[in-house]
């Protein structure tokens, strides 16, 4: 069998006996991922495989390869092969992250969505396909959901937690790095197939996902062609009861002012296809194409019944009230879609090599004309209305409560949206290789122009009783929940009643006049376009020196900014414009000393600069009254981090490693939501919701990781492998707003949103003969969502509770071409829970149950 280098260093490992399962993995791990990830400071594209002393198999390969590229790397990355991705089941790539020391990731409705990285939200990371940046499809945000990429068509993912001068300083925590399979990651030529089917053991359904992938060389091996396609359907369901923070009092004084009961169910549909050409005319010449499509659609449908009104502003656990009762309902089809091109030459002459490479990105999230709110409100008051079960509220009422006779249509509202980002880049890197005495050296420098722009445009209709105005009268016809209701829900926590029809809905305002019923300030409110043009040079110096590796360089971003939106008074509009400017100077050092030829240590010093969110940036004001007003701030600051960075990581044999990592982030200008009432232009307001810089924050944690394959243990537990990582954390921001009766700015201290305080990996595999099996455990500590509408007030915070997820694989090889799988996903069922400054008081419960998968991987050749 035909192998790949791995190290810089010859790792002498003896090959374990796997018989059939390690020559189909390899082929399987080929068909979508490639062998080895190409650290960083490596021409990949000009880079020929040659032999090497190891072979490459199953899980173990997994961690070589894994081990290998951190350890060959100019900075501190983390790794997971496609065979990770493959051999869990993470059905997207922010789950298969969540495997690797200090991230942590951010589910919806069970499904991985943003990844966290030290502690650092998603939305101060970046997120790159190929080297191109992946813009985001959400208006407001960012942060690149990763659930739009399916796991089973990536080669390798790989997270830099200290960025070089050569790369884009727009990470605070770290940039994921999306590599997709090439031609030349494989010994010959390939086919793969795979089908599968996924069990929902909440909603009984059952869902297909079909992948394939080819690759092969032409032109006597110069010419490299690969492509893959992953398709993928879920429908399932998740059951959800929230207060939205509405509690007031505490302990045995603690009432709600409100809670829903929330059944959801959706249809996520994933698509993605790949496509890469290389040609390698010689060892000193390559070229490249590199494209990449993702489509990702969510059909949701969401019932409510909304519980609001309650007579004396709130009730007790275990009284009851009369209270308002609605029934609601939300159906929407949302399409992302991400795609990426990069056009790439890498040129060798003599002791130069020249890089350059030209990309465009494109992002979209397109929702169609949706139901955004279907409203039919109670006839009367219901008597009797309460609840016990303060993390889970469960609603006690009258039967009346649940009749669809009892309600009648309040308001309709649609909702359409488009939002777009795009980015293209131009780049070009200069390398000169050095021989000085005793030192190599390699000297570079280079230049990036990338130019982004950022859309979004909303339009929303109301259809409403108000005869006073045929603008939003919904015309003649039933009006009776009976008249629109289909089979009951199956909701678990609880009884929520019959399900609305959306194409009951639909029918019921069609045909009446949109133009009247159109919503002149919340179509245009949330309109804007920005441009973010970043022009950036760098000059960076790696030498060797005996058992040293250092690498010192500055970077040089050049930041231009300009902003249009609407400002909103009644039914009036004026159109906004804004314009910035900055330059920004990033320093770095890098250091690796050899203490051995399996132990190193690392230390780097980095700065990285990262703007404000969209929505943040936006220069809209909504002046909702005399006293009330809404403000987005486009003269933000960026934010500015300096990080500093501490480790000593061990090899253990060929495929084991042991590693500890200390880690310090100052982090300027930290952007917070706040209220400027009563204070400059909004002196007589008494809420003026804005965003704001703070003073500082800081992030300080320890990595552990501890990996090891066990074959010196007598059969059959020489087939065991073991992994566990802990990443131990904390933060401190400080917020502020003026406070009318302190006639002066308050403050308190908080964490920074979305870091855990502890997040731990462990894994148990055994591979041996035709069966492999993996047991993975994710868990991560409570951590800050939000703060609640007074910043200052702790009791408000919306806090997520820990979570722990535990998934199964099991893999069996038929013969040498078809292989078995079997997944399971959150066996121990685990929910997710906020609450409101205290565990007692829910804020959001919801839970999603288990998962099973089965699915047949065939290697044609």
């Amino acid at each position: 069998m035909k192998t790949l280098p791995v190290t810089r260093r010859t790792l002498h490992a003896k090959s374990p006996k796997c018989g059939r399962l390690s020559a189909l993995n390899l082929c399987l791990l080929t068909a979508f991922g490639g062998l080895i990830t190409v650290a960083s400071s490596v021409h990949a594209q000009a880079v020929e495989a040659q032999p090497a002393s190891v072979q490459i198999n199953g899980q173990r390969a997994s961690l070589r390869n894994s081990i290998a590229a951190q350890e060959k790397a100019d900075n501190i990355v983390s790794v997971i092969s496609s065979d990770d991705i493959g051999g869990l089941p993470d059905k997207n790539a922010a789950e298969a992250l969540a495997r690797l020391p200090g991230i942590s990731v951010q589910r919806d409705q069970g499904e991985g969505r943003y990844v966290t990285v030290r502690g650092i939200g998603a939305d101060l990371n970046a997120v790159t396909i190929n080297g191109a940046l992946v813009p985001s499809p959400e208006a407001s945000r960012r942060a690149v959901a990763l659930d739009i990429l399916p796991a089973g068509l990536i080669r390798t993912l790989e997270v830099t937690k200290t960025l070089m001068p050569e790369q884009d300083a727009n990470s605070l925590g770290g940039t994921t790095e999306v590599k997709t399979l090439s031609a030349f990651d494989i010994p010959g030529k390939m086919l793969t197939l795979n089908a599968g089917a996924n069990y929902d053991e909440n909603t009984g359904k059952t869902s297909p996902n079909l992948g394939a992938a080819w690759a092969d060389r032409f032109m006597d091996g110069k010419l490299g062609v690969a492509l893959g396609i992953s398709l993928e359907k879920r429908e399932f369901g998740s059951d959800n009861v929230e207060t939205g923070g509405a509690w007031t009092g505490s302990g045995s004084d603690a009432k709600v002012g409100g809670f829903e009961l929330r059944d959801y169910l959706p249809v996520r549909e994933r698509r993605a296809f790949a496509f890469n050409l290389d040609f390698r005319p010689s060892k000193h010449s390559s070229y490249f194409l590199r494209s990449f499509l993702s489509d990702f659609s969510d059909d949701e449908v969401r019932d409510r019944l909304t519980i609001s009104n309650i007579s004396g502003g709130a009730v007790a656990e275990g009284g009851s009230a009369s209270a308002r009762g609605e029934r609601r309902l939300r159906q929407r089809k949302y399409t992302q879609n991400i795609s990426s091109v990069v056009l790439g030459t890498g040129q060798k002459y003599k002791h130069w090599t020249l890089d350059v490479n030209l990309a465009s990105s494109k992002a979209s999230d397109d929702t169609p004309e949706a139901i955004n709110d279907a409203r039919f409100r109670g006839n009367s008051n219901f008597s009797g209305v309460g609840f016990y079960n303060s993390q889970m509220p469960q609603l006690v009422g009258p039967a009346s409560l649940y009749a669809p006779a009892s309600y009648s249509l309040n308001a309709i509202t649609l909702q359409q949206r488009l939002s777009q980002d795009s980015v293209q880049h131009a780049k070009v890197d200069l390398a000169r290789k050095f021989q000085l005495d005793q030192f190599e050296s390699t000297l570079k420098f280079g230049a990036k122009s990338s130019r982004r722009e950022k859309t979004n445009d909303t339009n929303q209709w109301l259809y409403n009783s108000s005869k006073s105005s045929s603008a939003n009268y919904w015309g003649a016809g039933p009006t009776a929940l009976t008249d629109f209701v289909q089979e009951p829900l199956d909701y678990q926590l609880g009884r929520i009643g019959q399900g609305i029809n959306p194409a009951l809905i639909r029918a019921r305002v069609a045909g009446l006049n949109r133009d009247a019923a159109k919503l002149v300030l919340e179509s245009n409110l949330n309109d804007y376009r920005m441009h973010e043009d970043i022009d950036a040079a760098y000059l960076q110096n790696a030498f060797d020196s005996d058992a040293w590796h250092v690498l010192a360089g500055v970077r040089m971003e050049k930041t231009s900014f300009d902003a249009s939106g609407s400002q909103v008074s009644g039914t009036k509009l004026q159109a906004l414009q804004r314009e910035n400017a900055y330059t920004n100077w990033l320093p770095s050092l890098q250091a690796r000393y050899e203490l051995d030829k399996h132990t190193s240590v690392r230390a780097a010093w980095t700065n990285a600069v990262v703007r404000a969110n969209f929505s943040q940036l936006a220069p809209g004001i909504n002046l909702v009254s005399n006293s009330e007003a809404v403000i987005g701030n486009p003269d933000l600051k960026p934010l500015k981090a300096a990080n500093l960075d501490l480790g000593v990581e061990r090899i253990l044999g060929g495929d084991g490693s042991v590693s500890a990592y200390l880690f310090y982030k100052d982090i300027k200008d930290f952007t917070y939501s706040t209220n400027l009432a009563g204070s400059g232009k909004w002196l007589g307001y008494t809420s003026a919701s804005s965003y704001a810089n703070g003073d500082a924050a800081k992030v300080r944690g320890i990595e552990l990781a501890y990996t090891q394959t066990l074959s010196r243990l007598p059969a059959p537990w020489n087939g065991l492998l073991f992994g566990v990582n802990t990443t131990l954390s904390s933060s401190s921001a400080t917020v502020s707003r003026y406070d009318s009766a302190a006639g002066k700015s308050l403050s308190r201290s908080i964490s920074l949103p979305s870091q855990s305080d502890q997040i731990v990996n462990l894994m148990l595999g055994y591979e041996q003969g035709a069966l492999s099996t993996r047991l993975a455990l994710n868990y991560k500590s409570a951590y800050l969502l939000e703060m609640g509408s007074d910043i200052l007030k702790a009791d408000q915070d919306r806090i997520v509770d820990a979570q722990k997820q535990l998934d199964f694989s099991c893999a069996y090889q038929i013969n040498k071409r078809l292989q078995l799988i079997f997944e399971a996903s959150n066996l121990n069922n685990e929910k997710y829970y906020v609450y409101q400054g205290s565990t007692p008081y829910n804020a959001q419960y919801e839970q999603y149950g288990r998962s099973y998968k089965l699915s047949l991987k065939a290697s044609l050749f």
